[in-house]
């Protein structure tokens, strides 16, 4: 395969997660200042899928297209006063959970223990910064913060980690045996290619 036609599959593949990312954030379950959502999930697919510069490229892809007002944040919301809103520091934090999880996985290898390592440190990432700027967003104590915006989320984080641990890695090796993604063994040949 060419250069080119890899470099646009990529492109292809980048915005499809974007995609998948807006839609799982509509699974929700409503709580007091945070929801759970299935945009962690989606966010430690697309990393463990595409690797650290497309997965990474894939969460800003999705936050460019909920700021500019397409409603593909959680509960169909959207517009940059989501982020700067309560949970905006969540959004922001997919940033460097993808690109961690992502270069983690290169780093080592694809397989489902070091997935699920990534995902979890990638979850402590986005709760991190999603309890900051909940406390200064809402004007919270820092145990309030923590009780709203990282307690609830630990064991749930923890199930999606594992999910998107499995299933990433699994999505993640077939499509490079069918050659729709760059190999699992070489995860950096497609940079050189690009």
């Amino acid at each position: 395969m060419t250069s080119d036609r890899l470099k646009l599959r990529m492109m292809i593949v980048t915005a499809l997660f974007a995609a998948i990312i807006g839609i799982l954030a509509q699974l929700t379950i409503p709580l007091p200042l945070v929801p759970i959502t299935g945009q962690t999930l989606a966010i430690g697919l697309a990393a463990t899928i595409l690797g650290a510069k497309f997965g990474t490229l894939s969460v800003l892809l999705y936050i460019l297209i909920g700021a500019a007002g397409i409603p593909v944040f959680a509960e169909m919301s959207a517009g940059l006063s989501v982020l700067v809103g309560p949970t905006g520091g969540f959004l922001v934090g997919f940033i460097p959970t993808a690109f961690f999880i992502g270069w983690m996985l290169e780093k080592t290898s694809f397989t489902f223990k070091n997935a699920m390592i990534a995902n979890t440190i990638g979850m402590l990432i986005t709760l991190s910064f999603g309890t900051s700027w909940l406390k200064v967003a809402a004007e919270l104590s820092w145990s309030a913060a923590f009780m709203s915006g990282f307690a609830p989320f630990i064991i749930v984080g923890l199930i999606k980690a594992a999910l998107a641990s499995w299933v990433g890695v699994t999505v993640r090796q077939r499509l490079a045996k069918a050659n729709l993604l760059y190999s699992v063994q070489e995860p950096r040949n497609l940079s050189k290619t690009v």
